[in-house]
């Protein structure tokens, strides 16, 4: 059991063990900020009304976040292993730990961007001023006149300043009071996730059976061969493409790069589908006969290269 709990928790580390995601991650953030601050001073602006201040507000703060977070999670490639690997093989050979894991990984991700834009309009406090202004007891702040009976409509709009001349001397009381409890908010925002991913850094080194530096090596492995994968595929697709066009038209309008490739290339004409398959999905880590298996193109190609089709047939379905 607790080989199988530190096996599936290897998940945990496709957040954490590479410092290109660190990067990426950060770049993300910094693209955030960057939107929030053109979006506060281009976009934003208060309604100054009574229940719309706070609609309005929430919703300055709650749905660019989500539209980020929703992003961010179609930007994972985790997402597509998952429903591939739920369509292609039921998950039948994931335990709840793994399935737990990998979700985790996913939301960890994706929560960067909306994590920051919260954090940051929380920290500048317009959208909670504008949301929380009419929700301010004038009974608290000191010397406010007590004639005005239509209290909502007055407190709503104060972020606009559109309230009578006399009322106008609160306006910095009643706004020194929001963006305090604003930004109260956005610090322990920031210092709960910062916790958060403290505990899970934690977690994930004293649940990983990997060493630091194998764990390294596998990043690099991973990496390395996506972007390797993906660039082998675009000219496996130009050069299937280049038949298909020289089929139909009896040439093919290359340029020296290009024929160059097609002279070099012995494809393969086509790549059955149950190959795909084998190679696409949800993988955990494997050893073959103390061999590392960090991938499953990985797995593939060794089972290829022995020529094991009996083992390949069994298990390119885990």
């Amino acid at each position: 059991m607790a080989a199988l709990i530190a096996e599936n928790f290897k998940f945990m580390s496709l957040f954490f063990k590479s410092k290109d995601v660190m990067i990426f991650n950060g770049l993300i953030a910094l693209g955030t900020v960057a939107g929030q601050t053109a979006y506060n001073v281009f976009a934003f602006s208060c309604p100054c009304s009574p229940a719309r201040n706070y609609i309005y507000g929430l919703a300055a703060m709650g749905m660019p976040a989500l539209a980020l977070f929703l992003v961010g999670v179609m930007l994972r490639h985790s997402t597509w292993d998952m429903l591939s690997e739920c369509r292609l093989r039921r998950c039948r050979k994931l335990s709840g730990s793994a399935v737990f894991a990998l979700l985790a990984s996913i939301v960890g991700q994706a929560a960067v961007a909306p994590l920051t834009w919260s954090a940051i309009s929380l920290l500048r406090g317009e959208a909670y001023v504008c949301a929380l202004s009419e929700f301010v007891d004038p009974a608290s702040i000191p010397d406010f006149p007590s004639n005005y009976s239509r209290v909502p409509e007055i407190m709503a709009g104060f972020p606009c300043q559109q309230v009578p001349k006399e009322l106008l001397q609160f306006w910095g009381v009643i706004e020194r009071r929001l963006k305090y409890e604003s930004q109260l908010l956005g610090w322990l925002l920031v210092g709960f996730v910062s916790l958060f991913v403290f505990l899970m850094l934690c977690l994930k080194r004293c649940c990983s059976s990997l060493g630091y530096q194998q764990e390294a090596y596998w990043s690099s492995f991973r990496s390395q061969e996506n972007n390797l994968f993906h660039r082998t595929m675009d000219a496996h697709a130009r050069i299937q493409a280049v038949h298909s066009v020289r089929s139909f038209f009896g040439f093919a309008a290359l340029d020296k790069e290009e024929q160059a490739l097609l002279e070099e290339a012995d494809a393969k004409a086509n790549i059955p589908s149950q190959e795909w398959n084998r190679i696409t999905g949800v993988y955990l880590y494997r050893e073959n006969k103390g061999a590392p298996l960090y991938s499953r193109l990985h797995k593939w190609s060794t089972y290829a290269l022995q020529g094991n089709t009996e083992a390949m047939d069994k298990d390119m379905n885990c």
